[in-house]
C-alpha cells in the first residue's frame, strides 16, 4: 500500500538554503538547481535574485574562466550561470532588465577587442535575447542609448551569436508599434548598409559569411511578418532598403570591386538569390517548382531586376573565367579544374532570374548566351549533380514557362519565344541530349560507368517531349531538320524503354520488403494527401526521393537518378502498384493484434532495428 509510506523528500537545495553560509557556487554544483529555479522553488529565487549573486551569474557569462582549469570543467559554471538567467523566471527577469548596472555588466562584454570566446558570446547573446523578449522596453530603451551598440555588434559579427542578437531584435518584440520603432531605429544606424560592406573581397571570411546570413534570415523575416501583419501596419524599413535598386545595385559592386574571390561572389549570390525567392522554402517550394497552377508566395520586386541586369555580363564572365581553384581527387578521378561554388552559385541565380520571367532579363540573357554556357558545363562537369539540378531548373523555367494576362504581355510572350528559340536553336538542346546519349551507350558498351548527368538528362528529354505534343510554348519549339528522324526515333525506341525500366524499378522499390519505412511513408503520404496530378506527383517524387536518399541501392549518384524518372509511360503499373499497397495497408481480414498477451522479447531484434 502506497499509503504506508511517506515519500515526501525534501530537496537537498533546501537543506544547503538552510545554512547561513551557503555560497553560491555550492547551490550550483547541485544536479537539481535549474530543476528547482524553474519550478519556482520561493527559497532559492530569493537568494538567487540577491544583488551579490546576480552579479555573480552575470559576471560569470562574461567573463573568461581561468585558463589553468580543465577544460571539461572551465565552463561548467558559466553554462549553468546563463540557464539560470534565462530561466525565463519573472523574479529573475525583473531584476535583471530592471538592475541597470547589471545591463552594464552585460554590455561591458562587448566592448571587449575580437575575437570574442564562442561559448561566452552565445551565452551572452542568449541573456540579452531572453531579456528583448521579456523585457523589451527596458532593455530597448537602454540599448538605444548606447550610441555604439551596432558598431560593437558588426565588430564581433564573426561570432554567429551576435547574427542571432540582431536578429532577436528585429523578430522578437512586441506590441507592433515598439517593433516599428526598433526597425526604424535599426534603419537609422544603417544596418543593412554595414552589413552589406562586410561582403568584400578583403574581410574576413567569417565575416562575410555571417554578414549574408543574416541579410538573408532579415529577408525571410521581414516579409513572414509582413504576410502576419494587417494591411495598414507601416512598411518595414529594413526590407524597403533591401529590396532597393540602390542597396542591390551597392551589394553588387561590393561583389565584383577589385580582385575577385570565391568568398564574396559566394555570399553576395546568395543574398540576391533570397531577394529573388517567390516560393517558400521546404517540400511546398519543392513542389511549386514542378507543378502548374501554384501562386507565388512573394512577388519579385522590379528594382532588384533593374539591379542585376547590368551585372550579368559580371556573372557571364565568371562562367567563362572563375576564381582559381587547385585541382582535387575525386571517387571518379583526378578533377584538374572543379566547378567551383562560385560558378555553382551563378547557375543557381541564373534559374532564379529564369523563373522571374522578366523580358529584360531573358533579352539579356540570350544576348549573352548564358544558357549555352551552362550547357556547356552540364556535359562537361558530367559528376556534378548540384549543378545538373539547376541547369534542369532553367531548361524547366523556359519550357513551362506562362504568360500573364498584363498589358505588356505581348512583349513578353515575343521575348520568352526568343528565348525558347534560342534554346533549341543556338544551344541546340536536341543535339547535345542525342549526342551525350549516343557517348553514354558507347562507354557503357566498352565497359566504362554509366555518366552521372543521366538522370537529369532524361527528365529534360522528357520534358522537350512532352512540350511538343502540349504545353505553353509547343508551338515555338521547332525542331532542326537534321535530327527530326533521328529525334523521333530515339522518342519512340530508346527514351521510352528508358522510361518504362524505370517505372518497373522504381515499383520494385515500393514492393521491395527492405525499403526504408520513411521512403514508403512519403510515398502514401503524398498519394493520400495531394490532390496534384499524377503526373506532377512523379516529378515531385523524384524530388523527394533524390533529396531524402532513402534507397540506399540506387541513389549513390545522379548516373542513376532516372531510376525514378518522370514523366512515366502511360502504362499503370505503378498507379496499380501504389493502389495495391494502400489496399493492404487497411486489409481488414488480419486478425488483429492482442496487445496485451505475454510475449518473447527479442532484444536482438530490437537492436538490429535499432541500428537500420
Amino acid at each position: 500500500m502506497f499509503w504506508k509510506f511517506d515519500l515526501h523528500t525534501t530537496s537537498h537545495i533546501d537543506q544547503l538554503l538552510d545554512r547561513e553560509d551557503v555560497t553560491l557556487r555550492e547551490l550550483m554544483e547541485e544536479d537539481d538547481v535549474l530543476q528547482e529555479c524553474k519550478a519556482q522553488n520561493r527559497r532559492l529565487l530569493l537568494f538567487l535574485s540577491q544583488d551579490h549573486c546576480m552579479t555573480e551569474l552575470v559576471n560569470l557569462i562574461t567573463t573568461e574562466p581561468p585558463a589553468d582549469l580543465e577544460e571539461k570543467s572551465r565552463f561548467k559554471f558559466p553554462n549553468i550561470a546563463c540557464e539560470l538567467l534565462t530561466s525565463d523566471v519573472s523574479l529573475i527577469n525583473d531584476k535583471l532588465g530592471g538592475d541597470e548596472s547589471l545591463l552594464e555588466t552585460l554590455y561591458h562584454f562587448l566592448e571587449q577587442d575580437p575575437p570574442l570566446n564562442p561559448l561566452l558570446a552565445s551565452f551572452f547573446s542568449k541573456t540579452i535575447g531572453n531579456l528583448i523578449a521579456r523585457k523589451t522596453e527596458q532593455v530597448i530603451s537602454f540599448l538605444r542609448k548606447k550610441d555604439g551598440f551596432i558598431d560593437l555588434v558588426l565588430k564581433h559579427i564573426d561570432a554567429s551569436a551576435m547574427m542571432d542578437l540582431l536578429l532577436r531584435l528585429i523578430s522578437c518584440v512586441e506590441p507592433a508599434p515598439l517593433r516599428q520603432e526598433v526597425l526604424n531605429w535599426l534603419s537609422e544606424e544603417k544596418l543593412i548598409q554595414r552589413l552589406t560592406e562586410l561582403i568584400h573581397t578583403g574581410k574576413d571570411e567569417e565575416r562575410q559569411s555571417n554578414a549574408s546570413q543574416t541579410l538573408c534570415d532579415i529577408i525571410r523575416l521581414s516579409r513572414d511578418q509582413a504576410n502576419q501583419m494587417q494591411e495598414n501596419v507601416e512598411a518595414d524599413p529594413l526590407l524597403a532598403v533591401l529590396e532597393s535598386q540602390e542597396s542591390v545595385a551597392g551589394l553588387l559592386k561590393t561583389m565584383f570591386e577589385g580582385e575577385r574571390s570565391e568568398a564574396s561572389i559566394v555570399n553576395g549570390t546568395q543574398v540576391l538569390l533570397t531577394l529573388l525567392e517567390t516560393r517558400r522554402s521546404g517540400l511546398e517550394g519543392l513542389m511549386d517548382l514542378y507543378s502548374q497552377g501554384y501562386e507565388r508566395s512573394y512577388t519579385v520586386n522590379s528594382s532588384i531586376l533593374h539591379a542585376i541586369e547590368p551585372h550579368l555580363k559580371d556573372f557571364q564572365q565568371l562562367l567563362l573565367n572563375p576564381p582559381k581553384k587547385s585541382a582535387i581527387l575525386t571517387t571518379v578521378g583526378l578533377l584538374e579544374e572543379p566547378l567551383g561554388n562560385a560558378r555553382l552559385h551563378v547557375a543557381r541565380l541564373v534559374a532564379a532570374l529564369l523563373q522571374t520571367s522578366a523580358p529584360s532579363v531573358c533579352q539579356e540573357l540570350c544576348k549573352l548566351t548564358t544558357m549555352d554556357q551552362l550547357l556547356d558545363l552540364f556535359f562537361k562537369y558530367s559528376w556534378n549533380n548540384f549543378l545538373h539540378f539547376q541547369v534542369e531548373l532553367c531548361v524547366a523555367s523556359i519550357l513551362n514557362h506562362s504568360v500573364p494576362e498584363e498589358r505588356d504581355s505581348v512583349e513578353e510572350t515575343t521575348l520568352h519565344n526568343t528565348l525558347v528559340a534560342h534554346l533549341f536553336q543556338k544551344c541546340r538542346l536536341v543535339q547535345r541530349i542525342l549526342d551525350a546519349w549516343e557517348e553514354n551507350d558507347q562507354i557503357q558498351a566498352e565497359g566504362g560507368a554509366r555518366r552521372g548527368n543521366m538522370g537529369h538528362l532524361t527528365r529534360m528529354a522528357n520534358m522537350v517531349v512532352q512540350n511538343l505534343e502540349k504545353g505553353p510554348v509547343q508551338s515555338q519549339i521547332k525542331l532542326p531538320e537534321d535530327c527530326r528522324g533521328h529525334w523521333e526515333s530515339f522518342v519512340d525506341e530508346t527514351l521510352r524503354e528508358t522510361n518504362r525500366r524505370n517505372t518497373v524499378e522504381l515499383v520494385s522499390t515500393i514492393q521491395s520488403p527492405s525499403a526504408s519505412p520513411t521512403h514508403k511513408y512519403k510515398l502514401f503520404f503524398l498519394l493520400n494527401h495531394t490532390s496534384i496530378p499524377f503526373y506532377t506527383f512523379c516529378n515531385f517524387l523524384t524530388l523527394i526521393l533524390c533529396v531524402s536518399q532513402v534507397s540506399t541501392h540506387n541513389l549513390h549518384s545522379s548516373s542513376e537518378d532516372d531510376d525514378m524518372e518522370s514523366p512515366f509511360p502511360n502504362d499503370l503499373s505503378l498507379q496499380q502498384a501504389c493502389c495495391k499497397e494502400r489496399i493492404r495497408q487497411f486489409d481488414d481480414a488480419e486478425e488483429e493484434e492482442d496487445i496485451w498477451e505475454e510475449k518473447e522479447i527479442n532484444y536482438a531484434t530490437q537492436v538490429k532495428s535499432r541500428t537500420r
